[in-house]
């Protein structure tokens, strides 16, 4: 059946990348809701990738690849994009002109309607420069790094596109501080809990937290770490940390320390994908993610892996931080304050203790809060009604 809803321009600096898993969530579950997606991506990886995601690869436009000719049939309406071209400092004038003729050319060509990019950097940049190529509405969602530690001519983006998403309470306050003075929408990563689900019947727990992330600063290893050395004696921690990083030599340097001197199991797994969180992961006695602001700026704004763990009933020890305060309440988990270990090290202690009971408790509510508020249904039905709501087009 021939859908009624938009069609729309996804501008993707890099796809599939593992750690990504909202946007190719977004990208499916915008089109379960009637939309077609024509995703359009600078760099399309080969490397490890969750499964649906190297699915959805297959049928992306390499920017590169899009043809000359097709670019050139834009160039009469290059003027359109003058103004943001100049206010614009950080790109070379010539070569995001000629990119954005060939998004231009694959959405028109497509019969697109609008055009989004994930990132308030070159992906938005160029997709708000293809736009006014086009004569179409853009938007762009903004995540974190992108804000937070680089940000690039955001003024320029803020003043010409038509709007922006952000992905928790803070970053939206945060953007209007900034000056954004065109709509920002609060429209939290949502999961899927028919996906992420936890132990029908029995659950025997595995007696181990869980770590999930990359291994960098904004994940707060170092305050894990430090609080797992203030329990020495006291409890010996059984931890499992999954992901991959630039910290991985010191993960691993700190866990044979902490190994030797209090006894403490630290089991570095390496990156796994959702189908392995969503196997193993219910198996555990809960996850701990500390999340803090990294000394470059960076922090992670909405981090899913928080609603995964919930949707599977699992609580969480996590910082009151960011989308997080947003996201985990105190039936559902132990939040402290950023970058504490004192602190973290009495949430891990309180959460080993409380007994199976209280931990499942936790989860069920847990699990509600999610079915009530962070569904990548909902994020989807949200985003559909912003793209519905712009113009067909815009006049220059």
């Amino acid at each position: 059946m021939a859908s009624s809803k938009k069609k729309i321009a996804y501008v993707l600096s890099a796809f599939p990348v593992l750690s990504e898993t909202f946007i190719g969530n977004e990208i499916r579950a915008l089109e379960a809701q009637g939309h077609t997606i024509i995703p359009l991506v600078f760099d399309l990886r080969s490397g490890v990738a969750q499964p649906d995601d190297m699915v959805l690869a297959k049928r992306v436009n390499v920017i590169a690849n899009v043809s000359a000719g097709s670019a050139l049939s834009m160039l009469p309406n290059l003027w359109r994009a003058r103004r943001f071209a100049f206010e614009q400092k950080l790109l070379a004038r010539r070569s995001l002109l000629w990119h954005a003729l060939k998004i231009a050319a694959v959405a028109r060509s497509n019969d697109c309607s609008h055009i989004h990019a994930h990132f308030a950097g070159g992906a938005a940049a160029h997709a708000i420069a293809a736009a006014r190529i086009a004569g179409l509405t853009v938007s762009f969602s903004c995540h974190g790094h992108d804000i937070y530690a680089e940000p690039e001519d955001l003024a320029a983006k803020f003043t010409n596109t038509d709007a922006v998403v952000s992905v928790c309470n803070e970053m939206r306050e945060d953007l209007l501080a900034m000056g954004c003075s065109k709509p920002v929408m609060m429209i939290p990563c949502g999961t899927d809990p028919d996906r992420f689900q936890p132990i029908a019947d029995g659950k025997i727990e595995n007696g181990r937290l869980l770590f999930v992330g990359r291994l960098v600063p904004q994940k707060g290893l170092d305050d894990l770490f430090a609080a797992i050395g203030l329990l020495n004696g006291k409890l010996r921690v059984h931890l499992d940390i999954v992901g991959d990083g630039p910290l991985r030599d010191y993960c691993e340097s700190e866990a044979a320390r902490l190994a030797d001197e209090g006894g403490h199991e630290i089991k570095m797994l390496g990156s796994r994908t959702g189908e392995w969180l969503k196997a193993n992961a219910p198996h555990y006695c809960g996850v701990c993610l500390p999340f803090k602001t990294a000394p470059d700026g960076s922090r992670d704004t909405g981090p899913l892996v928080v609603k995964e763990a919930m949707a599977m009933q699992l609580p969480v020890i996590s910082t009151a931080y960011m989308g997080v305060k947003d996201t985990v309440t105190a039936e559902t988990g132990i939040l402290v304050e950023p970058g504490d270990p004192q602190a973290l090290s009495k949430a891990i202690l309180e959460l080993e203790t409380a007994g199976p009971q209280q931990r499942q408790a936790m989860g069920v509510t847990g699990r509600k809060r999610v079915l009530d508020h962070f569904t990548l249904t909902a994020q989807a039905q949200a985003l559909s009604r912003l793209f519905e709501s712009l113009p067909e087009a815009v006049q220059s």
